[in-house]
């Protein structure tokens, strides 16, 4: 959880940049993650010296040579202000944009963060700025994986043009009780086709790393898929690349596939039945015109709702046995048109519909207060549904308003977990709890509606009231008690 004290951190850095003139929330947001990704680098090659220096061994893969040593954070930050804009400026900015090139013969270096990185722009705008920033994030430890992810979270929450921008931040919470609901394996092809800053992907990636590690770093050829071949990201956001793949190897994840592309758009690339897992919070709002929409994708549902589509894709993409997570607005579970029933019959006949999240409507404020839902589903196209779980939630751990402050005792997501792992034992509860199961048959008898007011009983709790001479006496009695008040106050004036 990010501290108060951290807060008061960014907020200053912030602030010192905005006066700066880097008035753009996502230009500061992005000159941050620079400097964060350069001290980070420092951090990380100063680990690597203490265990050269413990084993007595050369230094394993450096990432500063011997003379790339003045471009360390920790060495630049020492000199005057001046030196350190012209240090930062022309040579550290320039190293950091082709790590992980392979050669120059390589004509667009040897990872996607490399390629990425060719546009972007230092832009801190006099050395006292570049100073004063260098000097507060140098307060940050940035060694911890929670603060970091934290301090993401918390820039990115920042971002005021978010809701006009469509760049809807999924809470790290969330993103983690979507993870664990899937269990990623090391065989797993994962991916985000609204990747933005990549918060999906990272959170794939530490579950890998904390549950199968031995797995995942046996050998070369083990390591090499992990970061290769396990991970990729779709956005047609540039800027929202660079982070993500800066994130991503931030992370430990050296060469992800994030490339820049309109999902939805008809593209040359034939990924159909590629993944084996998909998670994704797409772009709710707007719809597409037929024309720059994949025809394969009107194949399978014609509508111009772009949260639609996304679900058409999600199906593409996926292998068979391909599981997904994802996030949908509330209305593509009871929409009336044609093509929202199309799909949730889809998704409940030809394919394995496991789990219905509803979630309370501010789980995405400041953004938005839309309603909606996690949807589960494996990828068969044989059918096997036969219950669905439905799951009612209440509270996520946090205030469901603007503020959105921690309250760490009102939360369900631990047993929606626990529960996620027990399906067998739904089968008892009943339709007042709030969770349970539905027989793919009642499904089909409501038209396929995925609501789980749908399906939810309410208990009303009797109230008994006095018979209404009792009432009338009582209001008779008060009424003459006012009388008689009145008439002492008014003596009392005469």
């Amino acid at each position: 959880m990010i501290t108060g004290e951290l807060k008061s951190k960014v907020d200053r850095i912030w602030d010192t940049m905005w006066s700066g003139g880097i008035s753009n929330p996502l230009s500061v947001i992005e000159q941050l993650t620079y400097l964060l990704f350069i001290k980070r680098l420092d951090e990380l090659h100063t680990l690597k010296e203490r265990k050269a220096t413990r084993t007595k061994k050369p230094i394993e893969e450096p990432i500063f040579e011997e003379e790339q040593d003045h471009l360390r954070w920790s060495r630049f930050k020492e000199t005057a202000p001046e030196q350190m804009f012209e240090t930062v400026r022309d040579q550290v900015f320039p190293f950091i944009k082709t790590l992980g090139a392979k050669g120059e013969d390589d004509g667009e270096g040897g990872s996607t963060y490399t390629h990425h990185m060719k546009d972007a722009l230092f832009m801190m705008p006099t050395p006292r700025v570049l100073a004063n920033v260098v000097d507060q994030l140098d307060d940050i430890d940035m060694a911890d994986r929670d603060t970091k992810g934290d301090l993401y979270e918390y820039m990115l929450g920042k971002i005021a043009s978010a809701g006009q921008n469509g760049q809807f931040r999924t809470s790290r919470h969330i993103i983690r009780l979507m993870v664990d609901m899937t269990a990623p394996t090391p065989k797993d092809v994962i991916c985000d086709p609204a990747c933005g800053t990549g918060g999906f992907l990272v959170a794939a990636s530490e579950y890998l790393v904390d549950h199968h590690s031995e797995a995942i770093y046996k050998d070369e050829k083990s390591r090499r898929r992990f970061n290769e071949k396990t991970f990729h990201g779709y956005d047609f956001d540039n800027t929202m690349l660079r982070i993500g793949s800066m994130n991503m190897l931030l992370h430990g994840v050296e060469n992800p596939d994030i490339r820049y592309r309109d999902s939805l758009a008809q593209t040359g690339d034939n990924d159909a039945e590629k993944y084996s897992l998909i998670l994704a919070n797409p772009p709710f709002a707007g719809s597409l015109d037929y024309e720059s929409t994949a025809k394969d994708l009107l194949q399978v549902v014609k509508t111009k709702k772009t949260e639609l589509l996304f679900l058409a894709l999600f199906l593409r993409l996926l292998q068979t046995g391909g599981r997904a997570a994802v996030i949908v607005p509330d209305g593509v579970l009871f929409g009336s048109s044609k093509a929202h029933k199309k799909l949730r019959k889809m998704l409940v006949e030809n394919q394995k519909l496991d789990a219905v999240i509803s979630m309370p409507s501010g789980v995405f404020k400041p953004y938005s207060g839309v309603s909606t839902a996690l949807l589960v589903f494996t990828k068969t196209n044989s059918g096997g549904t036969d219950d669905v779980w439905f799951y009612d939630m209440q509270a996520d751990g946090f205030s469901l308003d603007d503020k959105r402050t921690p309250q760490p005792d009102k939360t369900d997501l631990p047993d929606i977990l626990e529960r996620w792992a027990k399906l067998s034992g739904e089968k008892k509860r009943a339709r007042t709890d709030q969770s349970f199961l539905v027989p793919k048959a009642e499904i089909a008898e409501n038209g396929y509606d995925l609501s789980i007011k749908r399906y939810k009983e309410i208990e009303y709790e009797e109230v008994e009231h006095d018979p209404p001479r009792v009432i009338l006496a009582r209001l008779t009695k008060l009424e003459t008690e006012i009388s008689q008040g009145r008439s002492q106050l008014e003596s009392l004036l005469r």
